[in-house]
């Protein structure tokens, strides 16, 4: 349970979750020698002002779920709280009735939990896709006209070296290709947002025996 808030709250909090990118047939290299550029492609799509006013809205979206989360957490920590003050005060059906209710809260909070993670990752994975294709397609046209033969994705290759050995920062076009999208695609940069309070996360319930 702490693992998936801890996953909600860095969604909500700005943190892009790393989407694996569609694979496009290279078109054959021209005749001689060729110029070689890197770009950094899941960085730079996730950097767009059309991807980070896509998350936004997103958070806007599931902020009401991440509320409810935090309700929960809450009041089951207060449960908790009470229960252990006033356990020698209470009966033995007392004592039972309310920590069956603890733990009944918890079952509710992880459920809520894994449909707000598994929906999350839905939705992350359709803006990173829908920007994304279209990024590819300014990234392609851009390496045409400026007489790239081949672009190597850093981001691949720091996951699984040894792609690019080395690679001058002069040869690095993220920043460039970035730049160009975000003035193609007309949306302005979004104001930056505030920090996420991050809830308290709800204990999973013990196993039964």
């Amino acid at each position: 349970m702490k693992r998936i808030l801890a996953i909600i709250v860095l969604l909500f909090s700005g943190f892009v979750l790393s989407a694996a990118a569609q694979t496009t047939p290279a078109n054959a290299a021209p005749a001689g020698p060729g110029k070689i550029a890197v770009c950094s492609f899941q960085a730079a799509v996730g950097q767009t002002n059309e991807f980070q006013r896509d998350l936004a809205d997103m958070q806007k979206k599931f902020e009401p779920r991440r509320q409810q989360l935090k309700t929960l957490a809450d009041e089951i920590d207060s449960l908790e709280k009470q229960l252990k003050l006033q356990g020698d005060k209470l009966t033995d059906a007392e004592r039972t009735h309310r920590a069956k209710e603890i733990e009944e809260k918890k079952k509710k909070g992880q459920r809520l939990a894994e449909d707000a993670q598994n929906d999350v990752q839905a939705a992350m994975q359709d803006i990173f896709g829908r920007v994304a294709g279209k990024f590819y397609d300014l990234l392609s046209a851009y390496a045409k006209e400026h007489g790239y033969s081949l672009v190597l994705d850093e981001t691949v290759s720091r996951q699984q070296a040894p792609l690019v050995l080395y690679s001058d920062q002069s040869i690095d076009i993220s920043k460039t290709v970035l730049e160009a999208y975000n003035l193609k695609s007309g949306v302005p940069a979004p104001p930056p947002q505030p920090a996420a309070t991050e809830p308290k996360p709800v204990a999973a319930p013990p196993a039964s025996h």
